[in-house]
């Protein structure tokens, strides 16, 4: 008998825009410095 192996990525939307989106970017000290270090670097796309 095998036992199949967990998933453990099933991605939702919100969480993701929750998570890493660009508003909780802005919220915090660290997330402002995470923004502005991918502004410097030149990034098309700043968050998810």
């Amino acid at each position: 008998m095998t036992r199949s192996k967990a998933t453990t990525y099933r991605p939702k939307k919100e969480k993701r825009k929750k998570k890493h989106g660009f508003l909780a970017r802005k919220k915090s000290n660290n997330g402002k410095k995470v923004l502005s270090r991918r502004m410097r670097k030149g990034r098309k796309r700043l968050t998810v």
